[in-house]
């Protein structure tokens, strides 16, 4: 038995949910997301909350009840409210900076890296830091990773693009040699 895909998802107010030709659409009063049910897992819309079952008893049927149960979670989490993360640029000269909504990044690289953001994702910097919001969660941490990859924290100053509170193993660079050494 699935854990997840055995507790029911309360329907939030002001969103809508409707189950058509194996796809879950839910829509909110941020925009629209549409879950496919995978395979072995039927849905049910009842009384402003969702139910699925398992309708085989394989181990990839019960696999994907809670997997279709977690990806419905986060969408109706998703129309309702959205998904945010923070990014922050930390270095010397490092800057981000919006042209049009495109994010522009100058990193320490001899030109500025221009980032095009995913369709359904908006990107807005405020006090050196970018925030990163959709209704979709893996678009959003697919954004994100995107952005942190043109330029990682590096281990021995911390400089480079991590997310807002990651904390970075740090290195000890070289020591100097003592006065005495020969």
């Amino acid at each position: 038995m699935s854990k997840i895909g055995r507790r029911p998802i309360t329907i939030p107010e002001g969103v809508e949910a409707k189950i058509q030709d194996g796809v879950l659409e839910l829509k909110g009063k941020i925009g629209v997301l549409k879950v496919r049910l995978l395979d072995g897992v039927t849905a049910k819309v009842e009384n402003n909350s969702i139910k699925f079952a398992s309708s085989d008893d394989s181990k990839q049927g019960r696999a994907n009840w809670g997997t279709t149960a977690a990806l419905a979670r986060n969408a109706v989490l998703g129309v309702k409210d959205g998904f945010t993360k923070t990014l922050e640029v930390e270095g010397v000269g490092f800057r981000a900076s919006m042209e049009g909504d495109n994010l522009v990044l100058n990193v320490g690289f001899t030109h500025p890296v221009k980032y095009a953001p995913l369709a359904g994702i908006k990107i807005s910097l405020e006090k050196g830091a970018i925030k990163i919001f959709g209704i979709d969660k893996a678009m959003v941490g697919q954004a994100a990773a995107e952005i942190r990859k043109i330029r990682k924290p590096e281990p021995y100053k911390g400089k480079g693009i991590r997310y807002q509170g990651e904390i970075i193993r740090r290195k000890v660079g070289k020591k100097v040699a003592g006065a005495g050494a020969k």
